[in-house]
């Protein structure tokens, strides 16, 4: 079954017949390739049921076709009905033993059913029927890779593109069974091997510059994908792969070219726009950042990365009124970022909301409990306030949550110095001494003249090896 495709006003317009003639139960007659088209939209849309029936009404007019026969017997399998699917196959089967599509629907079945030995066997039958064919690779691989055979998917995935370089499931999955196995190195060769063959291939180098991404080797794959674009320039893709490495290797203001050709050959993106808009933040050029993050706020108002943007860069300039406004924009968009809480908390500490940063500080908590550091900046508010006990409460509770943070134990000690329970702090310093000795300099940096800090200078000593 095909995928992929766009839709015109004339194939709306045969969907819309075909959605008339199940409302009304009567026969509409289609053409053939008409029921193909109507069939595939539905599955690509995922209603298998509307696609079941596309097929049932095709069959009807159709009665001898045995490819609607093959690709309703794969929508079952789609829906979960492997039974039906099965028995349905096997009666295409007994017309035609050597179809391979039908030794491939019941290979997808017996996968799905996760029976992956018996899956490959009938794979293998239609390879013997089918040569050249990538489909029937691909499904060996995507068997071998749910069975948990990832060296062997390797294979059969690399067979596939050997084939039709073009096929973008089997190059991501290729890939991802490569960094299961960490084998992406060792690889290398064969991706290589299709620019040495076809040195205008465009997918070749685009193939090759996603596989020096994955090995962190950026320069490398700048250089494939600036190839790439050179024989294809509107290859909107390359141009965004080539421009995220060049964000990893900190170099903004290429990364920004390269930004752009996606908006010089493509059609405006308020995503694009926001990462324009990151890059000239990272440059420190405030103007320039904002009016990107705005035209991406413009193109797209619940582009909520493009709000908080514009809260980092008026934060950064000391504009804090205006930056909680933004802030609050991005967290009411998407409240499940503690980068979004944390940031709405400083701004408001620093415009003098008390209650609303400790309230912006346990949503950030709540979100993302293994941070440290949401801590640490909550409870320091509680205790700059001189509510020891509060502060230490959150600093117990983060330590109950992350029980190896040292630095955890380093401010449970100061915060219970300060409530002068002492006894209480010792304990705490010994298991901060004892998780990481050289931390101990936070205290003192925490209580430059802490009055006891003889008597802490013969515990720590204690620990000194």
């Amino acid at each position: 079954m095909k995928d992929n495709f766009d839709e015109n006003s004339e194939d709306l317009e045969l969907i819309q017949r075909f959605e008339q003639m199940l409302g009304s139960n009567e026969t509409v007659f289609f053409d053939l390739t008409d029921f193909e088209y109507i069939i595939d939209h539905y599955t690509a849309n995922f209603d298998y049921k509307k696609a079941i029936m596309a097929c049932d009404s095709a069959i009807a007019q159709y009665p001898f076709s045995s490819e609607l026969l093959i690709d309703k017997a794969q929508l079952l399998a789609m829906s979960g009905k492997f039974d039906e699917a099965l028995v349905l196959i096997n009666q295409v089967g007994e017309v035609e033993p050597d179809n391979p599509d039908v030794l491939l629907t019941r290979g997808i079945i017996f996968t799905q059913r996760g029976e992956y030995r018996d899956a490959i066997d009938h794979f293998k039958k239609a390879v013997a029927y089918a040569e050249d064919r990538d489909d029937i690779y691909f499904n060996i691989g995507l068997a071998y890779q749910s069975w948990g055979k990832f060296s062997n998917a390797i294979k059969y995935y690399k067979k596939c593109i050997a084939l039709n370089i073009e096929n973008e499931a089997a190059m991501q999955e290729v890939v991802y069974c490569m960094e299961i196995t960490g084998t992406m190195r060792e690889h290398l060769p064969f991706f290589q091997e299709f620019v040495d063959k076809d040195p205008y291939s465009y997918v070749a180098w685009f193939n090759l510059g996603n596989v020096y991404n994955k090995l962190g080797m950026y320069d490398k794959a700048i250089a494939s994908y600036d190839y790439a674009t050179i024989i294809k320039p509107d290859f909107i893709t390359a141009y965004n792969n080539m421009a995220n490495a060049y964000v990893f290797l900190g170099e903004y203001s290429k990364a920004i070219e390269a930004f752009n050709a996606m908006l010089e050959h493509g059609s405006p993106s308020a995503e694009v726009y926001c990462n324009i808009g990151e890059c000239y933040e990272k440059l420190r050029q405030w103007d320039l950042s904002r009016r990107y993050y705005q035209k991406s706020i413009d193109l797209d108002p619940e582009m909520d990365e493009a709000w908080f943007g514009i809260g980092v860069i008026l934060d950064a300039q000391g504009k804090w009124y205006e930056a909680v406004h933004f802030f609050k924009k991005a967290v009411d968009l998407y409240s499940d970022s503690a980068d979004y809480w944390v940031a709405l908390a400083a701004a408001e500490y620093h415009v003098g909301h008390v209650v609303s940063a400790l309230e912006s500080y346990a949503r950030a908590a709540e979100v993302q409990p293994g941070d440290k550091d949401i801590y640490l900046n909550w409870s320091i508010i509680l205790y700059e306030q001189g509510n020891f006990d509060e502060a230490t409460d959150i600093i117990l509770n983060a330590i109950e949550i992350q029980p190896d943070e040292a630095e955890l134990y380093y401010r449970a000690c100061a915060y219970l110095l300060s409530a002068g329970k002492y006894r209480e702090a010792y304990n705490y310093l010994e298991n901060a001494l004892i998780l990481d000795f050289e931390k101990h300099k936070l205290l003192f940096e925490f209580f430059p003249e802490l009055e006891s800090q003889r008597a802490l200078s013969r515990l720590i000593d204690q620990y000194r090896k």
